[in-house]
């Protein structure tokens, strides 16, 4: 039973939950402030009932108007009626009660005989019976005087005050839950947006921005969710260019290499020219050197997507064993070029394995450029910046102005690379390994007249 309402509430729409919170909290407002008005009001008006009793019962103590009980029972008691008062003295030695002829006793109890024997001044307490309240106070040695007024006025004061604070706290709650419905309306108006925009994107794919109003909480959550639309446009952009780019790159050795195979498969049969056997072992060695382009093209391919990937990144690594273990794998492909090495320590947190892959596509692409006999230069040094830096030059003819911004872009190569292997990935590779452990990569000429290359990474010795 109780989760029935939980659940309906948690099932209506966000407005009509600002709605009714509105309505609620100035509800408890209004009846707290109502309760708390008609408690003053009643106490302030039962005080002043109270004081004019005292006031009346002090007149009568004092001989004013009836100077002995003879004098009461002969009271005229229109008087009295006309002030809806009812008036009576109390003779505790013969325990009678006097009070006017033709008008109506007023009430008794225990305690008003308690002050006519002089064991308390005064004492006022409500009769519920008759609606009034009384007062006894000490009148005479042995006597008390009581004197009862009609709480009728108090009580119809205080229920038309009821009625007010009634109709003025539900016209309060209604003009608040009217008001929690204009402010639900236009503050949810960019949630309003952000969910259509949200219901665009996945049914048709539209990344277009959402236009941002104000400076609220709403705008900058529109601003994140531009933002958030910006990004995955750009990786659809991305992602869209490395499978354009990539089919561009398959395309030629898949090419040559069915033309190499539908030779050879077409030298087999007995009405075709035969091939002489120095053909065939060129053709073979072309199909192999397209399967190595292939393999080494799929597998940069590979790595690029995973270094796309998003990835939280909390491994300690020693960036001197990374260039260790980079430079002895360089060593192993490259046996006719000399590598000058200096390293200093480093760590950082990052992936061991992507920053060896990223080091040792720098050193293949500097031997790559770098002539038979000449050197590599790979240095690891500290910066006064909080980073360090692993630079690799080569002796080879540099890199050309033109394409110097373009070096590191996916499938670019420039014309003296495209006589050589490779995909045109690796230092692609390098940047995005890079940006991932919060470095860079700069490429330059160096000093030998070959080109430099420039990995810095943020870290400690």
């Amino acid at each position: 039973m109780i989760g029935e309402p939980q659940g309906r509430l948690q099932r209506a729409s966000l407005r009509a939950r600002v709605t009714w919170l509105a309505a609620f909290c100035v509800a408890g407002a209004v009846a707290l402030v109502s309760l708390g008005a008609y408690m003053v009001v009643r106490k302030s008006t039962y005080d002043a009932l109270d004081d004019g009793l005292r006031q009346r019962a002090a007149t009568v103590a004092n001989g004013k108007k009836v100077s002995s009980p003879d004098e009461l029972a002969n009271y005229p008691a229109a008087f009295l009626a006309a002030g809806d008062v009812k008036m009576g003295v109390l003779l505790s030695d013969t325990g009678k009660l006097t009070y006017p002829r033709e008008s109506d006793p007023p009430p008794t109890v225990p305690e008003a005989w308690d002050v006519a024997d002089g064991e308390r001044p005064e004492f006022i307490w409500t009769d519920h019976k008759t609606e009034t309240r009384v007062i006894a106070v000490r009148y005479q040695p042995d006597q008390a005087i009581i004197i009862a007024q009609s709480m009728a006025p108090q009580r119809t004061t205080l229920a038309k005050l009821s009625v007010v604070l009634l109709l003025i706290g539900g016209a309060g709650v209604l003009l608040a839950a009217i008001a929690g419905t204009a402010v639900a309306r236009t503050s949810l108006r960019p949630v309003q947006r952000l969910t259509e925009a949200t219901e665009r994107v996945a049914n048709t794919g539209d990344l277009t921005p959402i236009p941002v109003s104000g400076d609220d909480e709403l705008a900058r959550l529109t601003h994140s969710f531009n933002a958030m639309l910006g990004a995955v446009a750009e990786s659809q952009e991305r992602q869209r260019r490395l499978v354009a780019d990539a089919g561009h790159e398959l395309r030629t050795p898949l090419t040559s290499m069915r033309t190499n195979l539908e030779l050879l498969l077409a030298s087999e049969r007995p009405d075709a020219p035969n091939l002489s056997q120095e053909d065939k072992t060129e053709i073979q060695a072309d199909v192999r050197a397209q399967i190595d382009e292939l393999t080494t093209l799929i597998g940069d391919l590979v790595e690029l997507a995973r270094e796309d990937a998003p990835q939280v990144i909390h491994e300690p690594v020693d960036l001197h064993e990374v260039v260790e273990r980079s430079l002895d794998r360089a060593r192993r492909r490259a046996t006719d070029v000399r590598f000058d090495v200096q390293l200093q320590p480093w760590t950082l947190l990052g992936d061991s394995s992507a920053l060896e892959r990223a080091v040792l596509n720098l050193l293949d692409n500097a031997v790559k450029f770098s002539p038979s006999g000449s050197s590599v230069r790979l240095h690891l040094r500290q910066v006064g910046d909080g980073s360090a830096v692993v630079e690799v030059a080569d002796a080879g003819p540099g890199i050309a102005d033109a394409d110097l911004p373009h070096v590191f872009e996916r499938f670019y190569r420039s014309s003296e690379a495209r006589t050589l292997p490779g995909s045109g990935l690796g230092l692609a590779i390098v940047k995005q390994v890079a940006q991932r452990h919060g470095g860079t990569a700069t490429a330059g000429r160096a000093p030998e007249g070959g080109a430099l290359f420039t990995l810095r990474l943020p870290g400690r010795p």
